[in-house]
């Protein structure tokens, strides 16, 4: 069988969490293997499994992606990254996170020298 990927996955055992449809509904799963464009992805049932898009947050990556179904078979679903749709920077809700940090450091270091006395 020839692999059509446009690079090689890695193996892995990621959890994750796959939002199908546009009803909001979610399902957790476990990414088994991972590139820079796509993904395989194993749920717990073949039940109500996802029919061609998806989002995938992974929790351990600190990404979220948006992707499309490209197969399944029973519980398992290879999906591909969407390319059109660049996907979150692994380091943005840190960077975010860190410049809140940094803001309310710099309001109760205020507060201090007001309530202190210090100019």
């Amino acid at each position: 069988m020839q692999d059509r990927r446009l690079s090689a996955r890695d193996r892995v055992i990621y959890g994750g969490v796959a939002g199908i449809g546009d009803s909001g509904a979610t399902r957790d799963c476990i990414v088994r293997s991972i590139s820079e464009h796509g993904a395989t992805v194993v749920f717990p049932s073949a039940l109500n499994m996802p029919k061609d898009r998806i989002s995938l947050a992974i929790a351990r990556k600190g990404r979220s992606f948006t992707a499309r179904v490209i197969w399944t078979r029973d519980n398992i679903a290879g999906v591909a990254f969407n390319s059109d749709q660049p996907a979150e920077s692994p380091n943005s809700d840190l960077e975010q996170q860190l410049r809140a940090s940094e803001t309310q450091k710099r309001q109760l270091r205020r507060k201090i020298r007001l309530l202190t006395g210090e100019s």
